[in-house]
């Protein structure tokens, strides 16, 4: 059986909750690798609705153990928060069935605040990020100054990793004129929830190692998409973590060899949060049209996204870096209604053609997108379950996104529920 890693192949928000749920069931583990409590998963199991943001999807279910990877960026309040919200459905969560990563860096309020600030600069152009802390805390990592789960457990150390942080935050707090951040409430706020937090607290590296020589199943599960790493993305307008698949391994602490099969969730068309290039976006009514059947709407922010059509130039391309073995294709059935449909196949830049999504922003604004045009099926494809029922313009439309990026179509998605899946290939075989 194999061990699959789960990655978004676009700009995020393609429907990964689903797909990440039914994997999660085959599942012994599920592990989450990046990012932070600015992406949601959204599940629906026995009827009932979880909004996860932070807890990885396996938690959901019973026998699973869940573990939060060193590469995700966790606020300690935020996660207790979710914990106790979930509790409240009627899940058991202990200490047995999910571990946090001890070298995991924490979110702490002035991180959010930072990032508040930031994003309220006027003439300076605005990333669009949840205002979490994400990005701010990603920083410090990088930068040696961090708060790391394992130092909650020793407050004469914490106290001397907080003055390597204030000496840095201060000094950007004080440029800006705001007040010095107060180091006893914040260690008086870390101490009081510390043990609620380490409680959960494992070398998750070696518990990982410990469950790939017991033959365990390992899913792990990312955030975001492809389109928003920090160094493959459509930068500056990415998250502050890497996203695809490569960083499941160092997100969690397990060799490359862990891994056996890389599953990308795709969405039909195209959708954006936030700022940035979108080539293939509609700003008309066919836009809002596509939003509203699609309910594009975000889990975490409930911010309304961009939509536009297919991009199969920038599938490809997170295809490629990702090494990606199989799509999940993902609300087909939004789709049904339009006569007419387009797939962007190329783009077109100072005059020549190119078939790949260039890395300046300065480019990337100004690619014109080359469509192909497919006629729309006009038939209601939602709770299909088998290939053979699909509209044959729809069948077209599929083959040709599978043969564009060179990939197989593992699954299609023909509704918000799990049962309603056309399943061409098992990432667990």
């Amino acid at each position: 059986m194999s061990n699959v890693v789960v990655v978004g192949s676009q700009w995020g928000d393609e429907g990964k909750g689903k797909i990440v749920d039914w994997l999660s069931e085959k599942a012994d583990v599920v592990a989450r690798f990046q990012g932070g409590h600015n992406a949601g998963h959204t599940l629906v199991v026995n009827n009932i609705t979880y909004k996860l943001k932070l807890l990885p999807s396996g938690i959901v279910r019973k026998n699973k153990i869940s573990i939060i990877g060193n590469g995700v960026v966790i606020d300690p309040w935020a996660l207790l928060d979710e914990i106790k919200q979930v509790k409240k459905l009627g899940i058991k969560i202990t200490n047995k069935n999910l571990y946090i990563a001890e070298n995991a860096t924490l979110i702490l309020p002035q991180h959010k605040e930072l990032d508040g600030i930031r994003e309220d600069v006027k003439n300076i152009d605005k990333i669009g990020t949840t205002r979490r802390g994400i990005g701010p805390a990603y920083e410090d990592k990088v930068g040696r100054r961090a708060i790391r789960v394992m130092d909650l457990a020793n407050k004469k150390n914490l106290s001397k990793r907080i003055d390597m942080m204030l000496f840095h935050h201060n000094s950007i707090r004080k440029s800006l004129g705001k007040s010095k951040i107060n180091k006893r409430k914040l260690i008086n706020d870390l101490t009081k929830i510390s043990s609620k937090i380490l409680k959960y607290a494992k070398p998750v590296w070696k518990k990982l190692e410990e469950f790939k020589k017991k033959k365990k199943i390992i899913l792990f599960e990312g955030a975001q998409g492809v389109l928003l790493d920090v160094d493959h993305g459509t930068y500056p307008f990415v998250t502050s973590s890497n996203t695809v698949a490569g960083e499941a391994s160092a997100g969690t602490g397990c060799g490359p060899n862990t891994i056996n099969y890389i599953l990308g969730i795709v969405k039909a068309y195209t959708t954006r949060v936030g700022e940035g290039s979108f080539p293939t976006e509609l700003k008309n009514e066919i836009g809002n049209k596509i939003g509203r059947r699609g309910k594009e709407f975000g889990t975490v922010t409930n911010r309304k996204r961009r939509c536009g059509w297919f991009d199969a130039v920038l599938v490809k391309q997170s295809c490629a870096i990702s090494g990606i073995n199989g799509i999940a294709l993902t609300k087909i059935d939004v789709l049904d209604e339009f006569k007419n449909l387009y797939i962007c196949v190329a783009y077109r830049l100072n005059g020549k053609k190119i078939d790949y999504f260039p890395s300046s922003l300065h480019d990337q604004i100004r690619v014109q997108p080359i469509y192909k045009r497919f006629d729309g099926w006009l038939k209601n494809t939602k709770g299909i379950k088998k290939w053979k029922n699909l509209p044959k313009n729809a069948k077209k439309y599929i083959n040709f996104i599978k043969n564009y990026c060179g990939v197989k179509m593992s699954s299609i998605s023909t509704s918000p529920k799990r049962e309603d899946t056309i399943l061409l290939e098992n990432p667990f075989k």
